[in-house]
């Protein structure tokens, strides 16, 4: 028997995996953060709908269990309702661990006998987190009381430190290969997008390291700095901005048409509007870039 065929028995890939679903209610966002020593997990274990909730499937995972978790959830079910559907026809359920989180905040969980050590979960206020073939309990522990003192935080990072925290606390035993991080809220994303964050690693030998990264230039291109953090534009900043897009070549007259077409050159068109103002982000960026193809700071 090959190494592929022994690790999908039944058809179903086991992959030991810490995770963890939440939601930040005043937000209106949902999430999951998930790390394995399996290929491209994140592509298989991470689930998550925007004003319906978010579903981790791992060990023996059953992937559709993720979108149809989701679907119950949609038609009003709450997540202990979901799970329990989800179980209850899955005859592979004693090897199956999965996490799931409601519209509302409701979590469920559920981690089968047949799950190897350390296998387990725990809960919060609007999170759960669960882990098997785990060096330790102490791994969960962390993800979760990480996750938990991040309150203030956005959704997005706050997933990633509790998942950094998990790493450094053991993670999966075999080793690190995938990370992935997936955040939703109804028109949070670019353009309007439900999709929030859409970040995966699906094979590298530091795949959190690799996602934090990933995550600082999500920031850096679809982030958003408070408004009374804005600067104003004066006649001496003005001259300043025209000098630096005309040596990029933009050079038209019309300073809010040149800092356009530039921000669309460079991917920074979520943090411009008109001429008037300026996001420092744009204005360090112009100021440090040698040429308009410059990558970004962790690019």
């Amino acid at each position: 028997m090959t190494a592929r065929e022994r690790a999908t028995t039944s058809g179903c890939p086991r992959a030991s995996t810490l995770s963890i679903v939440a939601c930040d209610l005043d937000r209106r966002q949902w999430g999951v953060a998930v790390a394995s020593r399996f290929l491209a997990v994140g592509a298989l274990c991470a689930w998550a709908e925007a004003e319906v909730g978010a579903v981790a499937t791992q060990s023996w995972i059953k992937a559709s269990h993720g979108e149809r978790g989701l679907r119950l959830m949609a038609d009003g079910l709450t997540a202990p309702e979901a799970l329990e559907r989800l179980l209850a026809d899955d005859e592979g359920s004693a090897q199956r661990q999965l996490g799931v989180i409601d519209a509302d905040g409701r979590t469920a969980v559920h981690t089968g006998e047949g799950c190897l050590e350390w296998a387990g979960s725990r809960v919060g206020r609007c999170y759960a987190a669960q882990g098997n073939m785990l060096v330790s309990e102490e791994t969960i522990a962390r993800l979760a009381e990480t996750f938990e003192a991040g309150s203030e935080l956005p959704l997005a990072e706050r997933l990633m430190r509790a998942l950094v925290a998990a790493e450094a606390a053991g993670g999966d035993r075999r080793g690190k290969q995938a990370a992935a991080l997936r955040v939703v809220g109804s028109g949070g994303g670019y353009g309007g997008a439900d999709i929030v964050v859409d970040l995966r690693v699906d094979d590298h030998a530091e795949p959190i390291v690799e996602l934090e990264r990933l995550l600082e230039l999500h920031d850096f291109y679809f982030g958003s700095t408070p408004d009374d953090q804005w600067l104003q534009v004066d006649d001496g900043l003005g001259a300043e901005l025209r000098d630096r897009l005309g040596a990029f070549g933009h050079a038209s007259g019309d300073l809010a048409a040149d800092l356009e077409n530039w921000a669309g050159i460079v991917n920074l068109e979520e943090r411009v509007e008109g001429a008037d103002r300026i996001d420092p982000v744009v204005l360090d960026h112009l100021r440090r870039t040698g040429s308009a193809s410059e990558s970004p700071p962790g690019g």
